[in-house]
Formats: C-alpha cells, sequence, structure tokens
C-alpha cells in the first residue's frame, strides 16, 4: 500500500489494510421489504413516457458524434445530458454512464467509450449541473445528499436512480438497434463513479436491460459503518445530519449499496481504492464482497486524490473496462 502524504484530519486508509477491505460486507439487518420498495421504483419508472429528444452536435472524437440530448424522468422532471454515437455504421453496444458528486459540465471525460461501435448517454441525474438543474432540488453535494432524507419515498437518491432507468429508457428509444439486441438478450452497459458508481449498485439489481456494470469507487456502501468514519465527502453532511437525527438510519437502510449488492448476479466489475478521503474505502470494498455473483475487483491505490501515479491508473483502468465489458456484452 502507497503512502500518501496529506493533511486531512483523519486516516483516509481509516486504519485498513487490503486483507481487512476485503472482509467488509453488507449490513446485518436490511429492512424486509428492500426488494420490494425497489421493485416498486423500477415499474414506475418503467411507465414515464421519456420523449427524449436529440440537441445539437457539440463535437465528434474518439469515434462518436457527442449530441445534446433531453428526457423525461419520474415527477414529470426534463433533465438533460449527452449521446454519444457511433460516427459509422449502426451501434453494436450501448451504456448509461453515470457520473460522480461535481456534476457533468461537459461530455468530454467519459469518452472513448469502453467498445468500440457504442452509443451511451450521458445522463445529468436531478440537482446536478450542468444540465441536470431542478427547482428545489440543491446542487451542492452535501445538500443534495440530505434533499428528503427524512423519508424513503422522498430522499432524492431514489430519484436519482429513477433517472438512470429513465435514461435508459431514452436511450433505447433513440437508438432503435439498441432495442431489439437487448430484446434478443443482449444487453446495456452501466458505468458509474463515486456518486454514479452508488446509483448504478442501486439500478442495477432491478434492470434486467443491464447486462453489466463497472463500478469506481463506489459510494453508499454499508452506511451503518460510513457513518463512523469520517471523510470529506458528501458521507460527512449525512453523519453530521445523523448525529442530531438518529432516526435517518431506518431510512438510508433502503439506500445501501452494499445491500443492493447482494441482490446483483450479474457481471460487475468494482474499481475500489485503498486511500480515499472522500469516500471511505471500507465502504467502496462493501460494495464488491456482497455481490451476489462474485464480481470482479480491481484494487486502486487512491481515489479523489490527485497524486504523480493518478495517470497511469487512469489508464490502467480504462483498459480493465475494455477488457471486461468485452467479455461481459457479447
Amino acid at each position: 500500500m502507497t503512502v500518501f502524504a496529506h493533511d486531512f484530519p483523519f486516516d483516509p486508509t481509516y486504519g485498513y489494510t487490503l486483507a481487512d477491505l476485503r472482509g467488509v460486507g453488507a449490513p446485518d439487518g436490511a429492512p424486509a421489504d428492500f426488494d420490494t420498495f425497489w421493485r416498486g421504483r423500477y415499474e414506475a419508472a418503467r411507465a414515464v413516457p421519456t420523449r427524449p429528444e436529440i440537441g445539437p452536435l457539440v463535437e465528434e472524437r474518439d469515434g462518436v458524434r457527442i449530441f445534446e440530448v433531453t428526457y423525461t424522468s419520474v415527477g414529470d422532471v426534463r433533465l438533460g445530458g449527452w449521446l454519444a454515437l457511433p460516427v459509422d455504421g449502426p451501434a453494436e453496444h450501448g451504456f448509461v454512464i453515470g457520473h460522480g458528486y461535481g456534476g457533468r459540465d461537459q461530455a468530454g471525460p467519459d469518452v472513448p467509450l469502453p467498445l468500440p461501435r457504442s452509443a451511451a448517454i450521458l445522463p445529468c441525474v436531478r440537482g446536478m449541473v450542468e444540465r441536470g438543474l431542478v427547482d428545489g432540488v440543491p446542487s451542492v453535494s452535501a445538500e443534495h445528499v440530505l434533499h428528503g432524507i427524512a423519508s424513503r419515498e422522498t430522499y432524492v437518491i431514489g430519484e436519482c436512480v429513477a433517472d438512470l432507468w429513465c435514461a435508459a429508457s431514452a436511450l433505447l428509444e433513440l437508438v432503435p438497434e439498441l432495442g431489439e439486441s437487448v430484446a434478443s438478450g443482449a444487453g446495456l452497459g452501466y458505468l458509474g463513479e463515486s456518486f454514479g458508481g452508488g446509483l448504478g449498485a442501486l439500478a442495477l439489481p432491478w434492470d434486467d436491460r443491464f447486462a453489466a456494470g463497472e463500478l469506481t469507487v463506489p459510494t453508499f456502501g454499508n452506511h451503518p459503518l460510513r457513518l463512523t468514519l469520517d471523510c470529506a465527502g458528501s458521507g460527512a453532511a449525512v453523519r453530521r445530519h445523523h448525529a442530531g437525527h438518529p432516526e435517518v438510519t431506518e431510512v438510508l437502510g433502503y439506500f445501501d449499496a452494499a445491500t443492493a449488492a447482494t441482490r446483483l448476479s450479474k457481471p460487475v466489475l468494482v474499481a475500489a481504492a485503498l486511500f480515499d478521503p472522500s469516500v471511505p474505502s471500507p465502504g467502496q470494498f462493501a460494495v464488491h464482497n456482497a455481490l451476489a455473483g462474485g464480481g470482479e475487483l480491481l484494487v486502486l491505490e487512491a481515489g479523489h486524490f490527485d497524486w504523480e501515479g493518478d495517470a497511469a491508473a487512469r489508464v490502467e483502468l480504462a483498459a480493465a473496462k475494455a477488457e471486461f465489458f468485452g467479455r461481459a456484452l457479447k
């Protein structure tokens, strides 16, 4: 394990070795109606007429043309994002790509796609910049992660998961050849990092349109443990809120990415970091360790942290994604 110099007032390894991290799983005592709750949310999202519209061409590079796109999600909320389409020929693969808690200010960082001849939708979930801004939903991560947290029905995280499901519906409507391939048994791929990784773990178990997923430094894993760990990310806001509202643990039980992972049997690659000041490493590894299908693990030295080896690690991660989806999306 690399030792990093830092000025955080806590240890971003949280005192865990790799062996320790491999032993962290899902929390005990998941809500008895966890599956019923999420299946109901999924069915409601699938019933939404997403009415997607392709906007102006933004740029062309890495074998795709990137367009602005809008679509409707649950609650009749209109969201924006980007659509990537192959420059030449029909799409052979399709991806939904989630984003981190900083939102999206451009489509560029998520291109090139893991596989050639692919199409992808890159949605901005509600509340997130630049194209997911919604009246009444905070765009600052420390406020967004608490929005509606008093109830499982109103917690914004559930609506953000639905935004991903509706994005998949929009993609399949806009790229008919993908709809045909999903109907014949070939599925979509999902990629998500940090906030998007946690949302992906919550979204994937219930949606058979997805055949595989990749989650990088996923958040929301093992909330009871996360509430005991200091960090610099949105989890710190939840931790502070919990100190004055301990009853929130009942709501968080429905939004635990590690609990959801115990229902996730399709192929999943998790890239989890040993050192991460924003998303505690034990929670990241909990998502991988809890996967019902066993999953695949790529161990990263650090997440949410600038260090001299970060560029090389990104290259390694991109290669791992390409190799993984090359096998998983046949």
